[in-house]
C-alpha cells in the first residue's frame, strides 16, 4: 500500500509543481537576442595595420597592412576585402570564410587595429600641434579633431575652415567656433571624414599708431568699436585728440580710403587707426 501511494505521489508531483509556479516560469526561455552592432564603429581603411587571430588556431594569426585596394592576403582564404568594413564586420567576414570552407568548425576571430593609417584628417594653421591625425571613430567631429591638435594657439581666429570631399564633390565650410557652444550650436559641429583638412587662420589684426599709449598691431575682437580699440591701446596720450582720429581702410577694389569715424563705429580687419596730436 505504501509503495502504491509513493508511486502516485511521484506521478502527481510534477503536475502540482507546475500548477504552483508563476506563469512566467512555465514559459520556455527565449533564445538570447544577438548583440546589436556597435554604433559608429571604426571603418578599416587602406594602410591600416591589423592583427587577426583565431582562437586555438595559432597558425592563422596574421599581422598585416591593408593594401591600397582594401585587401589583405589571409591564410586559406586568399585575398579578403577588409577596406570599408567595421572591425566587427571584418571578423565576421573571415569567420564565415573559414567556416564555409570547412577549415575551422567554429572559428572565433579577433581583429585588432594596431595602426590607423587609412582614415586621417589634417589640421593646419594656428593650432598647438598641427599635423595629420587618425580618425579612430566613425563619428569624429570638428571639436574632437581640434582637441587632438591641442586646440587653437594664441592668435588663432574664431573662424575655421573645413575642406574635403562629400558625395564625390569638393566641400568647403566655414565654422564659427564660439557658436558651437551656444544653445543649438552643436548641430554646426561637423562630422570629419577621411581626407578632410581643418584650417585655423590668424586672428584678424588692426593697427593703431600716433598719440596712443601702446601703438602697434592688436587683435581684432568680435564687434570691436573704435572706442574699444583705442582702450586696448591704452587710450590717448596727453597730446592726443579724439577729434583728429582717421582710419585708413582698404576698399573692395584694393584702394585705401581715409575716413573719419565715430567712436561707436566698428573697426574692420586691416584698419589702420591714426590718432593726431592736438594743436592746443
Amino acid at each position: 500500500m505504501n509503495r502504491y501511494l509513493m508511486r502516485c505521489l511521484a506521478l502527481l508531483a510534477p503536475l502540482w509543481l507546475a500548477a504552483t509556479l508563476p506563469a512566467w516560469a512555465q514559459q520556455p526561455q527565449a533564445a538570447a537576442a544577438p548583440s546589436a552592432p556597435v554604433a559608429n564603429e571604426y571603418r578599416l581603411g587602406s594602410g591600416d595595420v591589423v592583427r587577426i587571430s583565431v582562437f586555438q588556431n595559432p597558425d592563422l594569426t596574421l599581422e598585416t597592412r591593408i593594401t591600397e585596394a582594401g585587401l589583405v592576403s589571409y591564410p586559406l582564404l586568399g585575398s579578403v576585402r577588409l577596406g570599408g568594413q567595421s572591425v566587427t564586420g571584418a571578423e565576421r567576414l573571415i569567420a564565415d570564410g573559414l567556416r564555409n570552407g570547412n577549415f575551422v568548425k567554429s572559428p572565433q576571430v579577433t581583429l585588432v587595429v594596431l595602426q590607423v593609417r587609412g582614415n586621417q584628417a589634417s589640421v593646419l594653421g594656428q593650432v598647438n600641434r598641427p599635423g595629420r591625425f587618425p580618425l579612430e571613430v566613425a563619428d569624429m567631429r570638428l571639436t574632437d579633431l581640434l582637441a587632438m591638435a591641442g586646440g587653437t594657439a594664441n592668435g588663432g581666429a574664431d573662424l575655421v575652415v573645413v575642406t574635403g570631399t562629400r558625395d564625390g564633390k569638393p566641400f568647403r565650410q566655414e565654422v564659427d567656433l564660439p557658436t558651437l557652444f551656444t544653445p543649438g550650436g552643436a548641430s554646426q559641429d561637423l562630422f570629419i571624414l577621411n581626407g578632410d583638412t581643418l584650417w585655423v587662420d590668424r586672428q584678424p589684426i588692426v593697427y593703431i599708431y600716433g598719440e596712443v599709449q601702446r601703438p602697434g598691431p592688436m587683435r581684432l575682437e568680435r564687434d570691436m568699436t573704435l572706442l574699444q580699440a583705442l582702450a586696448t591701446g591704452g587710450g590717448l596720450t596727453l597730446r592726443g585728440t579724439a577729434k583728429g582720429i582717421v582710419v585708413h581702410r582698404k576698399g573692395a577694389g584694393g584702394k585705401v580710403e581715409v575716413i573719419t569715424p565715430q567712436m561707436t563705429d566698428l573697426v574692420r580687419e586691416g584698419d589702420v587707426v591714426f590718432v593726431r596730436e592736438s594743436l592746443f
